[in-house]
């Protein structure tokens, strides 16, 4: 097993979960688990999906890997799919969200039958059928008894910060759900929040929430914890592989960004940018040693970087190394100097980091 690992905990996963269904009361949770569950790798375990009804993945790669894995519930793609992959879409009895006249068009071509979710657009103007061209788009669907409306949606853009573009967002989509359920009756699955939405509005006409970065334990925006207080599912860690003394004046890793200004003692850890460390905390980042923190010296390489341990007491080559332990140094700290969210770091941690679940 190498050195560099994540850490996952299921239970605090589970624990998450049952505290967000606690909080949305009587509506079913969808997991979004895309993009490898975050990073977490969550959406291999299948013992986790099989308490789900339904999970959502953004493409349909995504969906025909949980149906590898075994699940057999409901899988929704989040996002609207290829013309190419409709194939693929029904030979996995996957769900997918459509918002386009030109998807519309050729799935009625198939004879075989297709769950869809409709996608409304109502302010995040990324995709989505605009309220004005609804009608057009239910009158093409009741003529084709192959396309199933199960499910109707939109996403909510800013709900973390501008309640009256939201509850805007929310009105346009009520009308919509209105129209949707005269014309075809029960709606299986209708839904409006994802985790920024399910924490600070209470949609009613809804009967679903899309859980997102709060079921891994993290913010979705500063305070989400003082709404609920969930808690991390993942800490990445590596050990010391190699240390050695450096005396003043002595230059460390790529273009001699960082030169001693006295004797130091300097450790060697095998994870670099190219398992999700990021370059740009070159010289400013920083790591947990023996509950201690400890800055990140010169030039990240894409397999190692180096790390100041000169005040590390009785540190030795194996010690355990955290890049985020939740506590001394939180994926929140690494995203802030980073200048991105910490949805983009925990995603983007490198398949080659092992995940160990526990």
């Amino acid at each position: 097993m190498r050195a560099t690992v994540m850490e996952v905990s299921k239970n605090e996963f589970i624990n998450n979960i049952n505290k967000i269904k606690k909080y949305v009361g009587n509506k079913e949770i969808l997991p979004v688990i895309k993009a490898n569950g975050y990073g977490t790798y969550i959406n291999k375990e299948l013992d986790v999906l099989n308490q789900f009804n339904i999970v959502g993945v953004a493409i349909v790669d995504e969906g025909i890997d949980i149906r590898e894995t075994g699940y057999q519930k409901d899988v929704l793609i989040l996002n609207q799919p290829d013309i190419s992959e409709i194939d693929e879409i029904i030979e996995n009895d996957l769900i997918i969200g459509i918002s386009s006249f030109e998807f519309l068009n050729e799935l009625i071509k198939w004879k075989e039958k297709v769950k869809v979710h409709l996608e409304i657009e109502t302010g995040m103007n990324r995709t989505g059928i605009k309220l004005n061209n609804l009608d057009e788009f239910i009158k093409i669907i009741k003529k084709h008894k192959n396309i199933i409306v199960e499910g109707v949606y939109t996403h909510l853009s800013s709900a973390d910060y501008d309640q009256k573009y939201t509850l805007k967002q929310l009105d346009t989509f009520n009308k919509a759900v209105k129209k949707i359920i005269y014309e075809f009756g029960t709606i299986k699955y209708v839904h409006s929040q994802a985790s920024n939405g399910l924490l600070k509005y209470k949609d009613d006409c809804t009967n679903l929430v899309r859980a997102g970065i709060i079921m891994y334990g993290f913010e979705s925006f500063p305070g989400a914890k003082d709404i609920l207080d969930f808690k991390p599912i993942c800490k990445l860690k590596t050990k010391i592989t190699y240390l050695k003394e450096l005396d003043e004046g002595e230059a460390i890793s790529y273009s001699q960004k960082f030169v001693s200004n006295k004797k130091m003692m300097v450790a060697t850890i095998p994870i670099g940018y190219a398992d999700g460390l990021r370059r740009i905390l070159s010289n400013i980042g920083e790591v947990v040693i023996h509950n201690q923190k400890v800055k990140i010296l010169g030039t990240i390489c894409m397999d190692s970087c180096m790390i100041d341990v000169t005040d590390v007491k009785d540190v030795k080559v194996g010690d355990e190394v955290y890049i985020w332990d939740n506590e001394n140094v939180t994926l929140d700290d690494i995203a802030e100097k980073c200048n991105t969210i910490n949805y983009e770091i925990l995603s983007t941690i490198s398949d080659r980091v092992p995940r160990i679940f526990k």
